[in-house]
């Protein structure tokens, strides 16, 4: 098959571009980054080297495949994150149905099933309407649950105060995913006839807050360690005083609240993964603490 894969090499892209081209499969990788195609080269694809916001470019790429990856990379720069997702969104939109693309496998979250109240996850919903006004295509929307590398954003918290917190924890179930657990369906569906708008949820492990702080505890030699809730204006607060805009502190502060409702979840929880991926929280562990011990 003619595969097109957004998203450069990144957590995801990288594993699926080496499955699929192991495999036999013909792919093209875009990406904005010209240093990137030797790296391309070596895993046995080609580079097309462009930008997600030209959309002739994307358009012309496109063209002639059996299917196509979409992925909004995250763009935390951008002044109005929601409104960079609709307009990545468009031109997907507008290359699918120009290049007459008839599959396509699409990098959602969990939560975008929600028209509000989670911050960031927004633009993945948006993206999710878009895509569907296509005609005549198959579209497969992945929702893969909380990475689990966003967990070494705490790592600095960890190392200065003794604990990890934000504005969910404790009891809260947190739905773990791994990028290559990602990577595996994502190559899954792009190889699989299909028809329609189908949801297809993706999850590694599945463990509340404080079990997760326990887990990395252990890893990193502090056993006690506790993961704090904090109210939804000390997370913002916080995030402010670390840097972040207002607007980046309030979207991230909306997520987290939602995962403290369990909000994020509910979707996820009435359509289970039928088999969750391989790599489970004590896997992570290990390599959070190779890297909490180089900081």
């Amino acid at each position: 098959m003619n595969v097109i894969i957004t998203g450069s090499l990144g957590h995801i892209s990288r594993p699926l571009v080496a499955e699929l081209a192991q495999k036999g499969h013909t792919v093209t990788v875009i990406s904005s980054k010209p240093e990137k195609q030797p790296a391309i080269d070596a895993l046995g694809a080609t580079a097309a080297i462009g930008s997600l916001e030209d959309v002739d470019f994307l358009t012309a790429t496109f063209a002639g495949a059996d299917a196509v990856y979409t992925m909004v990379p995250p763009n935390y720069g951008a002044a109005d994150l929601r409104a960079y997702y609709g307009r990545i969104g468009r031109n997907y939109v507008q290359a699918i149905g120009r290049a007459g693309v008839r599959r396509v496998v699409n990098l959602s979250s969990y939560g975008a099933d929600l028209a509000s109240g989670t911050g960031i996850i927004l633009g993945a919903h948006d993206v999710e309407g878009l895509l569907n006004q296509l005609p005549d295509v198959a579209i497969t929307h992945l929702r893969p649950t909380y990475f689990y590398y966003n967990l070494y954003n705490f790592a600095d918290m960890i190392k200065g105060l003794g604990f990890i917190g934000a504005n969910y924890g404790g009891d809260d179930k947190l739905v773990m995913v791994d990028p290559v657990d990602i990577a595996a369906v994502a190559a899954e569906e792009l190889v699989t006839p299909a028809t329609g708008q189908t949801v297809r949820y993706i999850a590694s492990d599945d463990r509340t807050a404080s079990e997760v702080a326990q887990v990395l505890g252990l890893a990193i030699g502090k056993p006690d360690l506790t993961w704090v809730t904090f109210t939804d204006e000390q997370a913002r607060t916080g995030m402010e005083q670390s840097g972040l805009s207002p607007q980046f502190a309030a979207d991230f502060t909306d997520l987290g609240a939602s995962i403290h409702s369990g909000a994020m979840r509910r979707d996820y929880d009435l359509h289970p993964p039928a088999v969750m991926g391989k790599v489970k929280l004590e896997d992570f562990a290990s390599e959070f603490a190779a890297a909490f011990a180089s900081k």
